[in-house]
């Protein structure tokens, strides 16, 4: 079954944020390795512009929390969060339905 990750967090600094992202996906495309997600979505609160909503998406709950497991993942994290202005939220999904329209 599918697996989504949301993860509501904070920042005025998105910019540099969107960019560490790019480069531990180029990094990791670059080495070799699978990357874990699938699929992903930023969100961004039209209320108030400095909310968003990451949605990620993996294969399965394993490859999730292999995933989360991976030391290049937990040095992601920890650079994603100083950039934050408060600590991030997890809320764990089992897909139970996905379709593009």
């Amino acid at each position: 079954m599918k697996f989504a990750q949301i993860i509501e967090f904070e920042t005025e600094r998105a910019d540099e944020m969107r960019e560490l992202i790019h480069q531990y996906e180029e990094t990791a495309r670059a080495s070799g390795r699978k990357l874990g997600p699938t699929h992903r979505m930023l969100l961004r609160d039209r209320a108030n512009p400095n909310r968003f909503l990451a949605v990620v998406e993996f294969d399965s709950y394993e490859d999730a929390m292999a995933n989360s497991e991976a030391p290049e993942t937990s040095e992601l994290a920890a650079r994603l969060a100083a950039l934050s202005t408060r600590p991030p939220a997890f809320t764990d999904c089992d897909v139970a339905e996905s379709q593009d329209l």
